[in-house]
């Protein structure tokens, strides 16, 4: 199954639906749809995962360069994940820095 994704910026919260595979195949052109968010004063960046079937390392990448392009201010979340995409989450130590969620209320 291929990747699909979208970004909705809504005011300084992006929300990124997540469905498919994030690997190495469609990894990099989401990290180019993630190249908008630079620059932003976002103070949230929320991944909506519940139809996230995998992610690989090269998907990690993308949610990592998120981060960086939006600074050390902005918050992020991963919501509805299925345990494996949270089993490559926590393996990879990034549950240190996104916050993990059933449900997403702002």
């Amino acid at each position: 199954m291929e990747s699909k994704y979208s970004v909705n910026i809504q005011g300084d919260v992006a929300k990124i639906e997540l469905s498919g595979r994030l690997d190495a195949v469609n990894a990099p052109a989401f990290q180019e749809e993630l190249k908008k968010l630079s620059g932003s004063s976002l103070k949230s960046i929320v991944f909506f995962a519940k139809d996230l079937e995998y992610i690989s390392s090269a998907g990690l990448r993308a949610i990592i360069f998120a981060k960086q392009k939006c600074g050390v201010q902005s918050q992020v979340y991963l919501v509805g994940a299925t345990e494996a995409v949270l089993g490559v989450i926590k393996m990879s130590g990034l549950d240190t820095f996104m916050h993990i969620q059933d449900t997403y209320g702002e």
